[in-house]
């Protein structure tokens, strides 16, 4: 995927929900081993004017005549971007003509006079997996079917030197919602636990101490309790 997790970097999201620090071993609200609800099935639509932009899209947003405002935005787990003055601005679940409107408002009502934004969509996710955090090769993977947790960290090279297996995050929509679990690869590696099937539309993270500010913000915003509890 094209900027892969420069602008599409999960947003990798761990401290928080997944423990706060980066210590060697299990901890956090997200539970372990439970069993995961499967996903929503997937809209299969054309990236086209019917497309609705899920969180970790990449979104291209173009201000005629004013680069310093155009440019690749990262759609975080929350679902919103972050744009140059107006700060954050709600992306998930819009057309591209829904939040071109919503960003020709906000700008117009304050910074620019007649602003001529388009916006189109540069990197979906709804038919790939996402995979961020402490492994080698982060970015959003086209897979055509369920692979298995394993199978999805190998997808992005493995885990990184600084990783810690025994927190690793799965963001899923479920019902409607945007939910979470977490898992213990050291015991999956060991045949401890079982291998949860990962599914198109997901985003894995693996912890680490190389994980963002960013999404570590993020992460520390997320009210998870318990498995699959939307945040």
């Amino acid at each position: 995927m094209t900027e892969r997790f420069g602008s599409l970097l999960v947003p990798a999201v761990l401290l928080a929900a997944l423990g706060g620090g980066c210590s060697e071993g299990r901890g956090g609200p997200i539970p372990y081993n439970a069993p995961l609800a499967a996903p929503d099935a997937p809209t299969i639509v054309p990236l086209g004017s019917s497309y609705r932009i899920a969180p970790m899209d990449t979104v291209s947003v173009k201000v005629f005549k004013l680069p310093d405002l155009s440019g690749d935005y990262e759609v975080d787990l929350t679902g919103r971007i972050a744009m140059p003055l107006i700060g954050s601005v709600a992306a998930a679940e819009l057309t591209t003509s829904q939040l071109d409107q919503a960003l020709t408002e906000a700008y117009g009502t304050k910074y620019l006079e007649n602003p001529d934004i388009s916006v189109g969509v540069k990197a979906s996710t709804r038919r790939s997996v996402t995979v961020d955090g402490s492994v080698k090769n982060s970015g959003s993977f086209p897979v055509t079917g369920p692979v298995t947790l394993i199978q999805a960290v190998a997808l992005a090279g493995g885990t990184g030197d600084d990783a810690n297996p025994r927190r690793v995050a799965v963001f899923r929509t479920v019902g409607g919602k945007r939910q979470a679990a977490a898992f213990d690869l050291t015991a999956i590696r060991r045949g401890q636990a079982e291998d949860p099937q990962i599914y198109p539309g997901d985003i894995v993270v693996v912890d680490g101490s190389s994980i963002k500010a960013t999404q570590k913000s993020i992460l520390n915003s997320l009210p998870i309790f318990s498995i699959f509890r939307p945040f």
